[in-house]
This record gives structure tokens, sequence and C-alpha cells, in this order.
């Protein structure tokens, strides 16, 4: 069985920095985790250590490249399968920027406003020689996705009943069919965000 380090959230955002700047070039990191974890947050904490260190960094929002409503509610607001497999552009997050950053020296921050339905409308950034672009939202792993690095905000059940939001309880079990199926090189047991802890490598 795998064991687990305790570590300080900010202790955690230094880590996972330090990772990544021991990697040359134009760098992609996923950050997987359920909105419960707040993924954005803690890459948004990544990206500002990586920018005092002088590295070049974007956070990425998966729920910034959500399918139009038509398509992702096509089955209604609370189905499980839907969310899973088609609630999110993962084709979208691969051409605009996973792929886009490696072979086109670009990468697009956004493309769809989850909350208005509608485009962006946002430019592409030119991504230096050694940018990073962290991704974070849920489900982001065995996408096909070449990201470099990935990491994993691993919650119980029980913690993600407390944490998720009444209305959202619906994504509870597709959360965990899809951690449960799937494994990153950074592993963060995530049950108390203040309290998280790391897997031995």
């Amino acid at each position: 069985m795998a064991s687990f380090t305790p570590i300080s959230p900010t202790a955690l955002a230094e880590l996972l920095a330090e990772r990544v700047r021991a990697q040359p070039g134009r760098v992609a990191v996923a950050i997987s985790a359920a909105d419960a974890a707040d993924p954005m947050g803690l890459a948004n904490r990544v990206v500002e250590h990586l920018r005092t260190s002088g590295r070049p960094a974007h956070a990425v929002s998966l729920h910034d490249f959500v399918r139009q409503a038509s398509l992702r509610l096509e089955h209604g607001h609370a189905d499980q399968e839907s969310y899973r497999s088609s609630w999110f552009d993962y084709d979208a997050l691969d051409r605009e920027v996973v792929s886009s950053l490696k072979e086109q020296h670009r990468f697009l921050p956004r493309l769809w406003d989850e909350t208005t339905d509608r485009s962006a409308r946002v430019r592409r950034v030119d991504a230096a020689g050694n940018h990073v672009v962290l991704v974070a939202g849920p489900m982001l792993l065995g996408r096909g996705l070449a990201f470099d690095t990935t990491v994993q905000l691993r919650m119980s059940e029980g913690a993600l009943v407390r944490l998720t939001a009444d209305d959202e309880h619906w994504t509870i079990a597709p959360l965990l069919a899809h951690d449960s199926d799937v494994d990153a090189d950074i592993v963060v047991r995530f049950d108390h965000p203040d309290r998280p802890a790391v897997r031995n490598s």
C-alpha cells in the first residue's frame, strides 16, 4: 500500500513548482481534481511561484473548455455519463492548449464561457521557449493528452459529499469512477485541503 507524507498547502505549491522548474522547454501540466478541491487555486499558486523565479507560466481552467450547453445538457442537467464523457471538450483542450503549446508555440487560454454559453473570444498567447501551462479541472487524466507532468488531488467519497455543493452531488459518482481508473505522476490526498499529503515515490 502506498504511503503518504503530510505537507502544508504552501509547501505543496512550492513542491509542484520545483518539479516543473526541473523540466526544460515548454511544459504542460495537468492538475486533475474535483471542483471541491479548487484545482485552479493550486494552479494559480504554482504559477505565482514559477513567475517569481522567472519562468513564464499560465493557468488554464478546464471549465473554460466545456462543450456548448446544447451538447453537454442533451440528456439533462444531471446526467452522470454525460458529465464524465462529453461535458468537457478534451479534444479542443488538446488542439488549442496542449498540442498547440508544443507544436505551434502558442495556446488559447479560454475557449467557451460556461455561464453565457458563448465563445470566450480571447486571443492566443505566444509561448516562450520555457513556458509552463497548468491545466486544472475535473477528470483530466486518461484522455490521451500529452501532459509532461500529471497531478491528481484525490478526495474520498465522504470528502466530496462534505465539500461539494448540494446541487452538484450528482457529479460525485463519475468523479470517483474516473479517479479509480487512472493514476498520476504526483498523487495528493486532499480530503482536507488545509492538510494535504503527497504519495511517496
